[in-house]
């Protein structure tokens, strides 16, 4: 049995549309009651389970997790498919972003946030009108607060069309932004992104003392922000995925098992969860029975039509988006993650904390409420 990946009524995809809908005054997913300004802070890598595991760190946050303000992120849980989610309220079936690295239209293997060229326009790549575009049509002023070197980036232009982009070195001047932009009238959106909690994770796994370090950082920014609210200002805090650490004993070189290679072109995806490109005249359904006998007890194996119909990617899946899903995914379910030995260059074998796949730890993050948006 393949796991759902939407599994409650709200979702990633809700939270942005909702915000919009409560700023024009009208109903939304969320029930928020109408606001002036509403603000969506998106914190990289924290997932639900580590939040409640250093709750201890963190009792602004802390204090406002349970079940019901438990969302899913959706799938997969890699930061490129799951911001455009966040920023456009459509699944990666709709939106595009269905990966980590996947093949595009010009048959190479593309990385989703830094592989942006003119064979991969983020003006087309990224096939949904953002939340900031609906809400500049609307005449309400959308604003994104980010880190400075993602400015320009095609990544940043293909999730946050419609923005006004506002850079922020360190988390403190991400969070001042916010306030200044809080004093400006009228109504607005803002988005602000928290990078530092899944690099710090990335690095050092986010059971390490530098990730519970940055969590507290965070938790004392909102709580300055949440005491610094006017009547009419709501603020939501949420994640685009979780986290899991794997050590170096939960690598798997797959390239070491020879026949779960056989009829596979090329490897993309990311360690915990690979999209196989099979090659011409080959069986996907082949390939996905090899790793299923090999890798079965440890990760889920599906191939891309049992994926789209287990609802994987969302409800909808466009015909112009799935020839870029791997012919056969396999996201792991155990605590390991997916290695080439033949990579002379080790790629990123020095990761801790890796996401992907399906698990809770990754899926499931918080949606916490802030101001007038309790």
């Amino acid at each position: 049995m393949l796991p759902a990946a939407f599994t409650t009524p709200a979702s990633l995809a809700t939270v942005l549309p909702s915000s919009l809908a409560a700023v024009q005054g009208q109903g939304n997913a969320l029930g928020l009651r109408p606001l002036q300004h509403a603000v969506v802070v998106v914190v990289d890598g924290l997932g639900a389970a580590a939040l409640r595991a250093r709750e201890g760190h963190a009792r602004t946050l802390a204090s406002r997790l349970g079940k019901a303000t438990t969302i899913d992120a959706g799938f997969p849980t890699t930061t490129a498919a799951a911001l455009a989610t966040l920023t456009t309220g459509t699944t990666p079936g709709e939106h595009g972003l269905v990966g980590y690295r996947v093949r595009d239209d010009a048959g190479r293997l593309s990385n989703q946030l830094n592989g942006w060229d003119e064979k991969m326009d983020p003006a087309t790549w990224q096939r949904s009108r953002t939340v900031f575009e609906r809400a500049s049509a609307a005449g309400v002023a959308a604003y994104a607060v980010g880190v400075p070197a993602y400015a320009d980036s095609g990544f940043t232009h293909a999730i946050l069309r419609g923005a006004e982009f506002i850079a922020g070195r360190t988390m403190a001047d991400r969070f001042d932004a916010v306030r200044e932009i809080l004093r400006t009238p009228g109504p607005g959106l803002t988005y602000l992104y928290v990078a530092e909690l899944d690099q710090a994770a990335h690095a050092r796994g986010w059971e390490s003392p530098r990730w519970t370090a940055e969590l507290e950082t965070l938790d004392g920014l909102v709580a300055q922000l949440a005491t610094s609210l006017g009547p009419g200002h709501g603020v939501l805090v949420t994640a685009d995925h979780g986290i899991v650490d794997i050590p170096e004993s939960g690598h798997v070189l797959y390239d070491t098992a020879p026949e779960l290679l056989e009829g596979v072109d090329e490897v993309a995806g990311e360690p915990r969860l690979l999209h196989l490109y099979v090659r011409p005249g080959a069986s996907a359904e082949e390939v996905a029975a090899r790793w299923n006998a090999v890798e079965g007890g440890r990760s889920w194996v599906a191939t891309r039509d049992e994926a789209v119909a287990a609802g994987w990617f969302g409800p909808i899946v466009a015909p112009e988006v799935a020839p870029r899903i791997g012919d056969v995914l396999i996201a792991a379910r155990k605590r390991i993650a997916y290695y080439d030995s033949r990579d002379p260059q080790r790629t990123g074998r020095s990761m801790v904390g890796q996401h992907g796949s399906l698990t809770a730890e990754e899926t499931r993050v918080p949606l916490l409420r802030f101001g007038a948006a309790v």
